[in-house]
């Protein structure tokens, strides 16, 4: 065979697929060989962050409450998000595992390797996370140009709540997470991101764990100007309107006692942007 004739025929062959290469939140180098085609999430938020990456139909696992999608509970689930069946996981033939770095226990990640599974470790703190990784999610199930499509929709949304609110008139702001134990969250937490981007002040930003517990009396001390709670649903908890027992508080006192469903701000995902623009709104009646 002429020289000509091989280089003509090496031309013509496809070529194999470049591998995958994606950095995760742990600052691990995660590599797939070929798009995953199957995919095990351990955490209802990443069950949503992939469908919103476009990779919705890879999903053959997932962990209770993931709910959102609808579609979403159509899929096995391997149990919950911190007991979970590693033989289920298994069962499944997974060509990728995305797990929740602090929620699952990084003790997880160590487990799934040995097992020869690959992992993405997600850990979203902060309001770029998310569209960070639906970039990254779509890299790794070979759907860019959905998760690129979504993710700069969610950062274009972003940036024009900021315009519009930060710059307003500073409110103090107490999140309450739940009433027995009464907890909030600090600084760190991406909830008090989206406080300061709606021109709030998170009134415990100073805490020194990411979700406090604290006391009734620390919340009369700093006094703040709305209180915004979640619950466990789609429901206003009834224990927010315990607060109109202490009148003195001015968020009692300018009817400040705000509800925000809690997937809409405790989840991680595009959803948060309901969120947000809720707080935003509730924040703006006060000014």
């Amino acid at each position: 065979m002429s020289l000509l004739c091989a280089w003509a025929i090496a031309a013509a062959a496809p070529s194999a697929p470049a591998a995958i290469s994606v950095e995760d939140f742990a600052g691990r180098e995660v590599t797939l060989e070929q798009p995953a085609r199957r995919i095990v999430a351990l955490a209802p938020h990443i069950v949503e962050n992939l469908y919103s990456a476009g990779a919705g139909e890879r999903l053959v696992g997932v962990v209770s409450y993931s709910n959102y999608p609808a579609q979403a509970v159509e899929i096995p689930e391997v149990g919950s998000y911190n007991a979970f069946s590693l033989e289920q996981i298994v069962a499944l033939q997974p060509d990728l595992v995305v797990m929740w770095g602090s929620g699952n226990g990084m003790q997880t990640l160590d487990k799934l390797q040995a097992l020869g599974i690959p992992v993405y470790v997600s850990e979203l703190r902060q309001l770029a996370d998310v569209p960070q990784s639906i970039r990254r999610l779509g890299e790794l199930a070979g759907t860019v140009a959905a998760s690129e499509t979504e993710a700069r929709r969610i950062e274009t949304e972003i940036n024009a709540l900021r315009a519009r609110y930060s710059a307003q008139r500073t409110l103090g702001v107490f999140y309450q997470i739940w009433n027995e134990p009464l907890q909030t969250v600090n600084g760190e937490h991406l909830i008090s991101e989206l406080i300061t981007l709606c021109g709030g002040r998170n009134v415990f930003g100073d805490a020194s764990s990411l979700a406090p517990r604290i006391s009734i009396e620390s919340v009369m001390l700093r006094n703040p100007d709305a209180i915004v709670a979640s619950g466990m649903g789609e429901a206003r908890p009834e224990w927010l309107d315990q607060w109109r027992d202490y009148p003195s508080l001015k968020a009692v006192a300018g009817d400040a006692l705000f509800f925000i469903n809690p997937d809409h701000v405790q989840r991680p995902t595009a959803r948060v942007l309901l969120g947000a623009q809720r707080l935003c709104q509730q924040l703006e009646t006060l000014r």
